[in-house]
């Protein structure tokens, strides 16, 4: 077992959670699922009220280190630029040890109305993410036009979902447990999956390719 509960199976994608701005509460769908299902663990991402991009970024690193074996990002609004930041600033190779991202309602931080505390991830990275990723937008939401949305997403290479009108796509959203966007997690669970059973099958004597991706950081697991 690793410090996140789970198995640390490799043949088994393990989904990191990661809330954005005052974290996620419990009537959030990223809480439900780690609640309901037995992948998804959330990652601490610290100072949940005054958050800093370089810390944030720091201990989703720190998280995504100690994982063996295939990793699924689900993001939630300011979340989603931490994950992008994450994939502007590492050099992993592609969709691995990553091997994609729901990303959920990220928000605009480069408007002119932005708030202070969230400006700091801005300006929003425009590179293609080094992982395959679904960007799932709201036509109402409060904090990014739908057509900047898009726009975001085309500049990270994501698969666009629309949410219809779904505000921020938040507890206050009403969306429970969210089934419609469990459903396009389970998609890229299963493109995961397969995934490592092809790596397995070419190159059955070798090691996960996870750990040929850098030195382990001090304390963390060999």
């Amino acid at each position: 077992m690793n410090r996140f509960g789970l198995s640390g199976d490799a043949r088994q994608p393990v989904v990191l959670t990661i809330p954005g701005l005052n974290n996620s509460g419990p009537g959030h769908w990223q809480t439900l699922w780690e609640e309901q299902r037995g992948d998804c663990q959330r990652v601490d991402l610290g100072s949940w009220a005054s958050p800093n991009r370089n810390a944030w970024v720091n201990r989703l690193d720190a998280a995504i280190r100690e994982v063996n074996g295939p990793i699924i990002l689900a993001a939630h609004s300011l979340g989603c630029l931490a994950v992008a930041w994450w994939g502007a600033l590492q050099s992993q190779a592609y969709g691995w040890p990553v091997t994609g991202a729901l990303l959920v309602a990220p928000p605009d931080c480069d408007r002119m109305e932005t708030p202070e505390t969230i400006g700091g991830f801005g300006p929003v990275p425009r590179t293609p993410l080094p992982f395959p990723t679904i960007l799932v937008a709201s036509r109402n939401d409060p904090y990014i036009f739908f057509e900047r949305a898009h726009s975001i997403g085309k500049n990270w290479g994501s698969s666009f979902v629309d949410a219809g009108h779904s505000g921020h796509i938040n507890a206050e959203s009403g969306l429970a447990e969210w089934g419609f966007g469990q459903a396009l997690l389970d998609q890229l669970v299963d493109r995961a999956e397969g995934q490592v059973q092809a790596v397995r099958q070419m190159r059955p004597s070798m090691p996960t390719p996870h750990h040929d991706r850098r030195p382990a950081a001090s304390g963390a697991r060999p």
